[in-house]
């Protein structure tokens, strides 16, 4: 038993870099601005092209370690991953800190859905896995915790590019443990790639998200941004008419048969979306309308990250015992009720208000992650537990970047109180609430059912 909690551990710390790089990034966006001259689209691209690289290659990462291996994977993202850190700590230019990103993605795609593919197979009893599973989340809320304060330490003392350097040693340790103590895997019947699924899936996440980035500078009228939407919807309807054909879909279809499990990936996307537009525009309103250092605005977003770290646990205790849907309820009940107040935010709102506003909107973020994760891999074979864990990983990165993409659109060129922004926040967490209500009744469990076992998945 020792050995199984050790092994969720070093996964959990795969994790905790993904879910630090996030916040850590976010708190210095106003430094990397006036050091490299960045808009803020550029600062959206920052944040951005890891999401969208992420997003894009998480199923291919997760189907490689059943395929090559697990852990094999897992250590070859750890070491890309810390590649790519320490070039974004000398770019030179804001493309080359796009670009260096993007090389973190990749060794990003090969670590989280590989490393709960580990769990899942480590913890096969489901309320063992369901409480393992609230550890998994109980890491992003401190993650969460650590990196607005870490990051603003490190953007206020030694500038920006130090926020990258904290990676290293997590990474190096986790490399070595992993060496160690985590025992090699792999699916028995793994899937074929799928170049031309992959390439269909990145057209259509980076020219709509391009568009939408780009669309309130270059006019959303303009040839560029029509022709971009217009090439995404195309990538699209070739993927929904490729990937049925295909023996071994990059996504397969018959997953989402599974209305919890179409459910989950949606409410993921709003999720993530919502995170990530509180946190972009969060960010810009404590340093930029309030006049606050990096540090001050990373102590203030503790709150928030704190009620994470504390419900996250027992948002996995919930699923356990009663199922997803009271802690999606409450999901999506805490999301609006905390961006609710936000809408009337001005630069003298009063601080015992904000402070209110984050700890909801931390109750509510905290009470999502576990049974997203649960319901996507507990309807489905084990065997394919990379590639079910991968697409619920994809959702989350999916909503990131739209979340930044449009939040970021809708308040541009000067974000300010970003009252449009945070109606779209309020927006998404009605979305967690309706979904979280229609995709956990008997009916829809009895459509995993069917997936699970009338219609079994190929593998």
């Amino acid at each position: 038993m020792h050995r199984r909690y050790l092994i969720l551990a070093i996964c959990c710390l795969s994790l905790f870099i993904v879910g630090l790089d996030a916040t850590i990034v976010n708190i210095a966006l106003p430094e990397i601005r006036g050091d490299l001259d960045a808009s803020v689209s550029g600062l959206q691209w920052v944040l951005d092209s890891y999401a969208l690289v992420l997003a894009s290659l998480l199923v291919l990462g997760g189907s490689t370690g059943d395929r090559l291996g697990r852990r094999r994977t897992f250590q070859a993202g750890l070491a890309l991953f810390t590649l790519g850190s320490l070039l974004c700590s000398v770019a030179a230019s804001l493309e080359w800190l796009i670009v260096f990103r993007m090389v973190q993605a990749v060794g990003g795609s090969m670590l989280n859905p590989v490393a709960m593919s580990i769990i899942t197979n480590t913890f096969t009893d489901p309320r063992e896995r369901a409480r393992a599973i609230g550890v998994w989340g109980s890491v992003i809320g401190f993650s969460m915790a650590l990196g607005p304060v870490l990051g603003g330490l490190l953007a206020d003392t030694l500038g920006w590019r130090a926020i990258f350097w904290v990676n290293i040693p997590v990474l190096v340790t986790a490399f070595v443990l992993a060496a160690r103590f985590v025992p090699e895997s792999r699916a028995e019947h793994p899937r074929r790639i799928d170049p031309v699924g992959q390439i269909l899936v990145l057209t259509t996440l980076a020219t709509l998200t391009y568009g939408i980035i780009e669309g309130p500078l270059a006019g959303w009228t303009s040839y560029e941004i029509i022709g971009c939407f217009a090439l995404s919807a195309l990538a699209l309807t070739a993927l929904l008419i490729y990937e049925p054909r295909r023996e071994d879909p990059l996504i397969d279809p018959r997953f989402f048969r599974s209305v919890p499990f179409s459910g989950a990936t949606l409410i993921a996307v709003s999720a993530f979306a919502a995170l990530a537009g509180f946190l972009f525009l969060n960010t810009i309103y404590l340093q930029d309308v309030r006049g606050l250092s990096a540090l001050a605005a990373g102590l203030w977003t503790l709150p928030m990250a704190a009620m994470n770290v504390l419900m996250s646990p027992l948002s996995g205790r919930l699923v356990a015992a009663r199922g997803p849907r009271l802690p999606l309820v409450l999901a999506g009940a805490g999301l609006i009720a905390g961006m609710l107040p936000m809408t009337r935010l001005t630069a003298d709102t009063p601080g015992w208000l904000l402070i209110i506003c984050y700890l909801l909107f931390g109750f509510g973020f905290a009470m999502v992650n576990a049974p997203i994760t649960n319901t996507a891999v507990s309807g489905m074979p084990r065997d394919q537990a990379g590639v079910a864990a991968a697409i619920a990983s994809t959702s989350r990165q999916v909503g990131s970047a739209l979340g930044i993409a449009v939040i970021g659109a809708a308040v541009a060129p000067s974000a300010g109180t970003g009252h449009l922004g945070w109606w779209i926040i309020v927006g998404l967490g009605g979305a967690v609430l309706a979904l979280g209500l229609l995709t956990t009744g008997r009916w829809a469990r009895s459509t995993t059912t069917q997936v699970t076992r009338t219609d079994p998945i190929p593998a």
